[in-house]
C-alpha cells in the first residue's frame, strides 16, 4: 500500500522554482484486513467490559476513517466484515451488548462507505423480514446509547421489504392462539417508519430510506400510499418551526416525501403532487429559521416539479461528441468527432402544467437563501427541471438565474448563481449561443468582492465561479469557447496568484488545470500550470511577487495582471494584501515599463491624493514602488527617472506630501497610514533620486519624519513598529540623496541640526520619542556622523547607562544598543583616527564598556524579564562592532575586552530562556570559528575549538536545553569562564522550567563527579561559588535560583571529600553566608535556605552544631508555616543522614519532630523546641527583646 501524509510546501523566496517535495496521500488498497477480522473477531470477548469494547471501538474508526476519501478500496472486504458481524446477530445466545456493540461496528462502516452502497449487502431473503421485524420491535426509541442499532436494524428492513411477494403471503394466520387477532406485517413496517420519523436522532434519515422503499411497492401503494400521504400532511401542516420537537418532525416528514417522491413512479404519485405543493406553499418553509428544513423543502419542491413534467432528456441540449480527456487531447480540433446527435423527436405538444411555474420560482428563490446547502440543492434542482423543459422555457429559466448577477442582489444570490450555471453548463442546458451573456458575469464573479465593515464577503462567489469555468472546460468544444478564451484565462489567472483566499487560488488553478487539458487553447497553459500549481500558489507571498512575475511575462496576460492590482488590490480592505500588491507592482514595472509610465502612474496619482483611505495608501505605496521600479530600468539605458515619466507625474508625486498635510490627513487613524504610506514614498522618491534637491518639499519630508518621531506614542500599539521602521528607512535615503553636499560633506547646517535633534530627543519623557532619535541616530548614513561621533555616543551611552540603573525605559535602551553597533559600523574603524569621526584605540573601551554594561541588564516589570530585550540587542551589537574592528583594525581590541566579551556571551549561553541562550551561544561560536577576520584574544581558544569543533556551528541546537547545557558545561573546566557560566547555570539549574533545570543540572552534576578526585579542582569550584553566592547575597534573581542548586548539589553529595575534615572552610563560609538570609521575608528563600541547612548536616565538626542551632531557631520562626517546613526537612534529613545525632535519642527527636503542630502559639512551640535543643546538646537560643522577623 503507498500510503501516507501530504507535506505541503512552497518555497517563497525571490527568484527559482518553488522546491516542493511531495508524498502522496493516495491509498493503494485496504492494508489492515488481518487486524479488521481480528477486532471484529474479538467483539464476544470485549463487549461486556466498558474500557475494552471503548478501545476496540476507537481502533476500528481509526482503521476505517483513514478511507473516508477513498471508500471503494473496502468494496473487496466489506462482505466477509458483514458476515462475521452478522453471525453474533443472529446469534440466539449474543447478550444484548454484544448485538449492539456488532451494530455499532456496521455503522462506522455504513458510515465510510456509505449507506447507499452498503445497505445492498444485507440479506433480504423472505426469511430475513420476520426477525428483522421483531429484533426491530424490541429496541427502545429513547435509548441514546444504541441509536447505531435502530439506524442499521432501519436500513437492513430497508432491504428485506424489497422482497418481490405480496406481503400479506407472509402474514400466514392472523390469529394466533390466544385468540387475538395479529397485525399484518404491512401494517407493522408502516407503524414503525411512522414511528422513527418522529424520532430526534439520526435513525429518522433511516427510517425515511425505509419509507421510500417500503411505499414504492407495488401492494402497499395500492392500500396505504394515499393515507401516509394524507398522514405526512396533517403531521407537516399542524407543526411550526418553533420548538425542536417540531422541527426534528417536520425533518423526518419532508425527507421521507423528496426520497418517495425520488424513487416513486411519477404514474403512482401525479395525482398527489398538486396538493402537496400546495401544503408546502401555505407551511413557506422559504421562511424558517431551520436551514435543514428550507433544504429538504427545496428538495421536496424540485421532486415535485419532475413528477408534473414527463421524464425526456431535451431534444434541444447541447451535447459534446467526447468528454474523454485522453480523446480529447489525441484528436486535433479539426477532425474532432462530431457530437452524438439522435435523431430529433419531435416535440410533444403537451401542456407544462401551472405548478411548474411556481416550482421554478421557489427554486430561484433558493438559489438566494443565505446558507450554502439550500442554494447548491436549489441549484441541482433548476438543473434537473430545466432538462425537461421545452427550449423556450428553459431559456426563461437561464435568464432568470442570470438575473442573480445583478449588483442589487447579496453575495448569496451570486453565489446561487454561480453553482445554477455550473449545474446548467454541466448538464449541457446553457446552449453556446447564450455564452456572450454569461462570461461577462463569470468574469466579474471571479472578482467579485464586497466589503462588510472590518472586512469582506465574496470568496464562496469566486470558487463558486472558479466551478462554473471548471464545468464549462467539460461542457464545451473548444470551438465554442474560443472567443472567450483570453477573458477566460486572464481572469482565471488573476484569481490564481492575487485572490486572498487560499481556497480560491486553488479552485482558479484546477480550473485553469482542467480548461488546459480539455480545450488545449489556453496560451502557454502548461508552462503557467507547472509554476502555479495546487502547492505553488498555496503561499501567498510567492504567488505576488514571484508566480505573478513569471505570468506576466506572457504578454497575453502582463496588462491583465497589472490592471486587476490597480482596480481592486491596492484599494483592498487588508493591509498585507495593499502592501503584496505594489511590490507586485514593483516587480512587474519591468514587463510593461511604457504603460506603467504613460497610463498607470498618471491614473494612481489622483487616487493618492483621493477621499478613500485604502485607496489613498494604497496608491501612494504603489506610486512609489513603480517609480522605483523605473529608476532601476532607467539605470540599464542611462536614462534619470525624469526621461521615463511627465513631468505632470513629477510634479503630482511632490505635491503629495503637501496635499496631505493641508487637508490634515496626517492625523487620527487615517495618519496610521498616510505617515507610513509617505515614509515609503520618501524612501522610493529619494533612492530615485527625483531632482528635488533644495526644494521645499525636503523641508516637508523632514518634518513629516521628525513629527512621526515624536508623535509616535499616540499611535496605536500594533502599528508602532511598521511605521518605526518606514520612518528609520525613509530617513537614511533622505539623507543620502539630499543631505550630501556636491564635495561629499554633509551639509553642515542640517547635520548639525538633526544630529543635535535627535540627541535631545534621547532625553524625551516619551518612551517612543527616545526610541525614534536612538534609531534615527543609528542609520545616519556616514558624512552625516562624520565630526558629530563624540557627540551622538555619548548621548547614546548616557541614555543606557541612566536609564538601565533607573531600570526604565528598556526599549528605548535596546534601540539605543542596536544604534551604537550602527553608528559604529556607519563611521568605520581607524587605529589612530579622531574619535569624533570614527572608531579607535581612544574610543574603543568606552564603546565596549556600554555594551558589556547592557549584557548585564535583567531589568523586570510587569511584562516580565524585559532587560532580555537589551541583552539580546547588545550581543548582535557587540558580534557587529567586533568583526568591524577585527577586520580593519584588530590591534585595538584589549585582551580583556575580548576576554569581558566572550565570558559574558558563556553566561547568556548558560542561561534559562531557550531564545537568549540560543542567540547568545550562537554569536560565541560565530566569533569563535570566524576566519575572515580572526577575532583576536580569545581566552583558551584551543580548549574552545576541542569543545566546540567547526561543524557544532550548525549542528547544535542551543534552543534544545538537551543538546545546550552538555557543551556550556564544559567551560565549568576552562578557569577564566568558570565564574560566568557558573552564574549562568545557577539560574537554569536553580529555575522552574523542568526540561532546563533537568539537564542543565544533569550536565552540572556530570562535570562535578568529573573532578571528585581532585581536591584543587572542587575547591576553586566552590571558591567561585562562594565568590558568586557572596557578590549575589542581596540579588534575589540569582541567591534563590543559586540556594536551590546548592541544596541540589548537596544532595547529590558534590562535596563527599569536603565532609571527611571537619570544619572545612567552604562549609563554614557558606554557613555564614546562609545565616545572613535567617530574617528574609520572603517565603521561597527561607525555605531554600532550610534545605540547604538540612544538606549542611553531613559536614562534620563545630559546623554542624551550628547547623542544628539555626534548624532549632527556625523552628520558633514567626511564620507558621516556615516552622511546619522546618520540621519537615529535618525530619527529612534524620532519616537521611542517621549518624549526625546521638542514637539514644533519634527516636525522641523523631517522634517530636513528626507529631508536634509546629503551626500552635509561639510559647507552646517553643516549648517543643527547647526539648530538642536539650536532646541535641545545642545551647537553647535566647530570647531576643526585638526581633523584626524571628522569635525565639
Amino acid at each position: 500500500m503507498a500510503l501516507s501524509e501530504t507535506e505541503e510546501g512552497c518555497s517563497g523566496g525571490e527568484g527559482g522554482e518553488p522546491d516542493v517535495i511531495l508524498k502522496t496521500c493516495v491509498l493503494g488498497g485496504f492494508s489492515e484486513g488481518a487486524e479488521t477480522r481480528a477486532l471484529i473477531s474479538s467483539l464476544p470477548e470485549v463487549h461486556g467490559d466498558t474500557v475494552t469494547s471503548e478501545s476496540a471501538t476507537q481502533r476500528f474508526l481509526v482503521i476505517l476513517n483513514r478511507y473516508q476519501e477513498q471508500p471503494h478500496l473496502l468494496d473487496p472486504h466489506l462482505e466477509w466484515m458483514l458476515n462475521i458481524i452478522l453471525e453474533f446477530v443472529r446469534s440466539e445466545k449474543s447478550p444484548p451488548s454484544l448485538v449492539h456493540l456488532s451494530f455499532k461496528f456496521l455503522y462506522i462502516i455504513c458510515k465510510v462507505r456509505g449507506y447507499k452502497i452498503f445497505m445492498q449487502l444485507f440479506p433480504h431473503e423472505v426469511a430475513d423480514v420476520q426477525p428483522v421485524l421483531d429484533l426491530l420491535s424490541r429496541q427502545d426509541p429513547k435509548d441514546s446509547e444504541t441509536w447505531e442499532t435502530r439506524y442499521m436494524l432501519l436500513l437492513w428492513l430497508s432491504m428485506t421489504c424489497l422482497i418481490p411477494f405480496d406481503l400479506y403471503r407472509l402474514d400466514g394466520h392472523l390469529e394466533s392462539d390466544g385468540g387475538k387477532a395479529r397485525e399484518p406485517i404491512m401494517d407493522r413496517i408502516l407503524a414503525i417508519a411512522k414511528s422513527y420519523l418522529l424520532v430526534s436522532d439520526t435513525p429518522r434519515d433511516a427510517a425515511s430510506v425505509l419509507v421510500s422503499k417500503f411505499m414504492t411497492r407495488p401492494d402497499v401503494k395500492q392500500k396505504r400510499l394515499g393515507d401516509f400521504l394524507d398522514w405526512s400532511l396533517t403531521i407537516i401542516s399542524q407543526t411550526d418551526d418553533q420548538s425542536m420537537r417540531d422541527i426534528m418532525v417536520l425533518d423526518g416528514a419532508l425527507q421521507s416525501l423528496a426520497k418517495l417522491f425520488k424513487h416513486g413512479k411519477r404514474d403512482d404519485l401525479l395525482q398527489y403532487a398538486p396538493t402537496i405543493l400546495q401544503c408546502l406553499e401555505q407551511k413557506r418553509l422559504s421562511e424558517s429559521s431551520q436551514a435543514t428544513l428550507r433544504k429538504f423543502g427545496v428538495k421536496l419542491i424540485q421532486r415535485l416539479g419532475l413528477t408534473f413534467l414527463k421524464p425526456r432528456l431535451a431534444a434541444w441540449r447541447y451535447q459534446r461528441g467526447s468528454r474523454s480527456l485522453a480523446a480529447n487531447l489525441s484528436m486535433s480540433q479539426s477532425n474532432a468527432v462530431a457530437a452524438a446527435v439522435t435523431p430529433e423527436e419531435q416535440e410533444e405538444d403537451y401542456d407544462i402544467p401551472e405548478e411548474v411555474e411556481t416550482v421554478i420560482e421557489h427554486l430561484l428563490g433558493g438559489l438566494k437563501d443565505k446558507e450554502t446547502i439550500v442554494r447548491w440543492s436549489a441549484a441541482k434542482g433548476i438543473g434537473r427541471v430545466t432538462g425537461r423543459l421545452p427550449k423556450e422555457l428553459a431559456d426563461d429559466v437561464v435568464g432568470s438565474v442570470l438575473d442573480c448577477f445583478s449588483f442589487q442582489e447579496t453575495d448569496n444570490a451570486w453565489h446561487g448563481g454561480c453553482l445554477a450555471l455550473a449545474e446548467l453548463g454541466r448538464r449541457g442546458l446553457l446552449l453556446p449561443s447564450r455564452l456572450t451573456d454569461v462570461v461577462p458575469l463569470i468574469i466579474k464573479s471571479l472578482t467579485y468582492e464586497e466589503k462588510r465593515g472590518a472586512c469582506s464577503v465574496g470568496s464562496n462567489v469566486r470558487d463558486a465561479a472558479c466551478y462554473v469555468c471548471w464545468s464549462f472546460a467539460r461542457a464545451y468544444e473548444p470551438k465554442e469557447l474560443e472567443p472567450f478564451v483570453t477573458q477566460i484565462a486572464s481572469a482565471l489567472l488573476v484569481t490564481t496568484v492575487f485572490d486572498r483566499n487560499v481556497n480560491c487560488r486553488r479552485a482558479a488553478s484546477a480550473a485553469f488545470q482542467e480548461n488546459v487539458g480539455r480545450q488545449g487553447t489556453f496560451p502557454h497553459g502548461i508552462d503557467i500550470l507547472t509554476a502555479a500549481d495546487y502547492y505553488a500558489v498555496g503561499n501567498l507571498s510567492n504567488c505576488y511577487l514571484n508566480i505573478s512575475v513569471y505570468i506576466a511575462s506572457f504578454p497575453e496576460y502582463t496588462k491583465a495582471m497589472i490592471d486587476h492590482l490597480i482596480a481592486m488590490k491596492i484599494n483592498h480592505w487588508d493591509g498585507v494584501i495593499r502592501e503584496l500588491s505594489t511590490k507586485a507592482l514593483h516587480n512587474l514595472t519591468p514587463q510593461a515599463p511604457d504603460y506603467m509610465a504613460t497610463t498607470v502612474l498618471p491614473q494612481l496619482l489622483p487616487m493618492a491624493v483621493g477621499i478613500d483611505l485604502h485607496g489613498r495608501h494604497g496608491a501612494i505605496l504603489a506610486c512609489a514602488e513603480i517609480t522605483h521600479a523605473l529608476y532601476k530600468l532607467g539605470l540599464q539605458t542611462n536614462r534619470t527617472v525624469v526621461d521615463l515619466i511627465s513631468s505632470e507625474c513629477v510634479d503630482a508625486l511632490k505635491n503629495i506630501h503637501q496635499t496631505l498635510h493641508d487637508r490634515k490627513q496626517y492625523r487620527g487613524f487615517g495618519g496610521e497610514l498616510m505617515r507610513p504610506a509617505v515614509c515609503g514614498l520618501i524612501e522610493k522618491l529619494s533612492l530615485s533620486k527625483m531632482p528635488f534637491k533644495n526644494d521645499p518639499v525636503i523641508t516637508g519630508w523632514q518634518w513629516l519624519i521628525d513629527d512621526t518621531i515624536k508623535t509616535l506614542h499616540l499611535v496605536s500599539s500594533g502599528v508602532k513598529d511598521g511605521i518605526m521602521v518606514a520612518v528609520v528607512s525613509a530617513l537614511s535615503a533622505l539623507c543620502e540623496e539630499y543631505y550630501r553636499a556636491e564635495t561629499g560633506q554633509a551639509d553642515s547646517q542640517m547635520q548639525d541640526v538633526l544630529v543635535s535633534q535627535y540627541i535631545e530627543g534621547l532625553k524625551s519623557p516619551q518612551m517612543l520619542t527616545r526610541c525614534g532619535s536612538a534609531l534615527a541616530l543609528g542609520c545616519l548614513p556616514r558624512f552625516m556622523i562624520h565630526s558629530k561621533l563624540t557627540q551622538t555616543l555619548e548621548g547614546l551611552q548616557q541614555m543606557c547607562g541612566v536609564t538601565q540603573k533607573e531600570g526604565n525605559f528598556t526599549e528605548a535602551r535596546r534601540d539605543a544598543v542596536r544604534a551604537i553597533a550602527q553608528v559604529c559600523v556607519q563611521a568605520g574603524v581607524c587605529a589612530h583616527g579622531c574619535p569624533d569621526s570614527v572608531l579607535c584605540l581612544e574610543n574603543v573601551a568606552e564603546v565596549y564598556g556600554t555594551l558589556l554594561d547592557s549584557m548585564k541588564d535583567y531589568t523586570t516589570d510587569s511584562r516580565g524579564d524585559v532587560g532580555a530585550w537589551v541583552r539580546e540587542a547588545a550581543m548582535s551589537s557587540l558580534m557587529d562592532v567586533t568583526m568591524l574592528v577585527a577586520s580593519s583594525a584588530p590591534e585595538i581590541l584589549s585582551p580583556d575586552l575580548v576576554k569581558c566579551m566572550m565570558c559574558c556571551l558563556a553566561q547568556q549561553a548558560a542561561e534559562k530562556i531557550d531564545r537568549y541562550r540560543a542567540h547568545a551561544g550562537n554569536i560565541f561560536l560565530c566569533l569563535l570559528h570566524s576566519t575572515e577576520p580572526v577575532v583576536p584574544h580569545i581566552p583558551h581558544r584551543e580548549e574552545l575549538l576541542s569543545i566546540f569543533p567547526v561543524e557544532t556551528a550548525t549542528s547544535l541546537n542551543w534552543n534544545a536545553p538537551s543538546q545546550a547545557f552538555q557543551y556550556i558545561t564544559q567551560l565549568l573546566g576552562l578557569l577564566q569562564y568558570q565564574c560566568h557560566t557558573l552564574l549562568g547555570l545557577t539560574v537554569s539549574v536553580g529555575g522552574i522550567t523542568e526540561s532546563t533545570v533537568h539537564f542543565s543540572s544533569q550536565s552540572l552534576f556530570e562535570y562535578l563527579k568529573g573532578i571528585q578526585d581532585s581536591s584543587a579542582a572542587l575547591t576553586q569550584f566552590g571558591d567561585t561559588l562562594l565568590s558568586i553566592f557572596r557578590d549575589n547575597l542581596r540579588n534575589d534573581r540569582v541567591s534563590i535560583p543559586f540556594l536551590k542548586m546548592l541544596n541540589q548539589m548537596l544532595a547529590n553529595s558534590c562535596f563527599e571529600i569536603f565532609t571527611t575534615q571537619e570544619n572545612h572552610p567552604f562549609c563554614v563560609d557558606l554557613l555564614a553566608l546562609c545565616k545572613e538570609f535567617k530574617k528574609a521575608k520572603d517565603i521561597s528563600k527561607l525555605r531554600a535556605c532550610i534545605s540547604v541547612f538540612c544538606g549542611l548536616i553531613q559536614f562534620q565538626g563545630e559546623v554542624r552544631k551550628k547547623v542544628l542551632s539555626q534548624l532549632l531557631m527556625l523552628l520558633c520562626h514567626s511564620f507558621p508555616v516556615i516552622r511546619k517546613t522546618t520540621a519537615s526537612q529535618m525530619y527529612e534529613m534524620l532519616l537521611t543522614y542517621d549518624d549526625v545525632i546521638d542514637p539514644e535519642v533519634l527516636d525522641d527527636v523523631m517522634t517530636l519532630l513528626s507529631d508536634t503542630n509546629w503551626e500552635s502559639d509561639l510559647a507552646t512551640v517553643r516549648t517543643h523546641r527547647n526539648q530538642l535543643c536539650d536532646w541535641l546538646g545545642v545551647p537553647r537560643p535566647q530570647p531576643v527583646a526585638k526581633g523584626p522577623v524571628q522569635a525565639s
